[in-house]
Formats: structure tokens, C-alpha cells, sequence
């Protein structure tokens, strides 16, 4: 059984940078790809990010490319979303997501496992 939780969210001024990170309690995470997806008020979940289960693929949504950076940690069941030069359109709830396989890594609905997600808001 997968359980996520995230934490690290918060609110900080455009450019400054902020971690999320999200914990696996169950003993599954290596198997999974794991994501992170975003929701803005009135708006539709939307991708960000996602690492392979050995975290050699990592993928991005063109927007955050460069700024923010993907990455796990399999020995502690975490994956983490480190994110520089935040923007204020990066204003949303954060959720880390989990799947098996790689295969549409950027579809919401192929994820099985979700987080309550943890709220990030950047100021102008």
C-alpha cells in the first residue's frame, strides 16, 4: 500500500525558492514512478514533474524547466521537488502522485496513489 504525504509548502516572494517533499510510509516506493502535479484555484490539474522508479528519467513541463528539479531517494521512501525562481503563476496546491510503469507520465489520471497536497503561494 502507497501513502503519500507532502510537506514544504508555504508562501515566498517571486524568485525565491522553495522544497517539497513527499514521504511513502508503505514498502512499495522503488516500483513506482513518482510525480508531482499542480492545481491553481479554477484551473485543472496540471503536470510538473515525474522521475523513473531508479530515477534515471526525469521529465518537466516546459514552464518549470530549468527552475525546478526533480529527484528521489528510494533508501527513504522520498521524493523531493525543488523549486528556484518561483513565479507568481506558480501559485497552486502541490501533489506528489505515484504509478507503475513510466508510460503516460504526464497524465493525472494514470497516477494511482495521491498526496492531500500542500499549498505554495508566491507573492509578486
Amino acid at each position: 500500500q502507497v501513502q503519500l504525504e507532502e510537506s514544504g509548502g508555504g508562501l515566498v516572494q517571486a524568485g525565491g525558492s522553495l522544497t517539497l517533499s513527499c514521504v511513502d510510509s508503505g514498502r512499495t516506493f522503488s516500483s513506482y514512478t513518482m510525480g508531482w502535479f499542480r492545481q491553481a484555484p479554477g484551473k485543472e490539474r496540471e503536470f510538473v514533474a515525474a522521475i523513473s522508479s531508479r530515477a534515471s528519467v526525469p521529465y518537466y513541463r516546459p514552464s518549470v524547466e530549468g527552475r525546478f528539479t526533480i529527484s528521489r531517494d528510494n533508501a527513504k521512501n522520498t521524493v523531493v521537488l525543488q523549486m528556484n525562481s518561483l513565479k507568481p503563476e506558480d501559485t497552486a496546491v502541490y501533489y506528489c502522485a505515484a504509478k507503475v510503469g513510466f508510460g503516460a507520465y504526464g497524465s493525472a489520471p494514470s497516477y494511482r496513489y495521491w498526496g492531500q497536497g500542500t499549498q505554495v503561494t508566491v507573492s509578486s
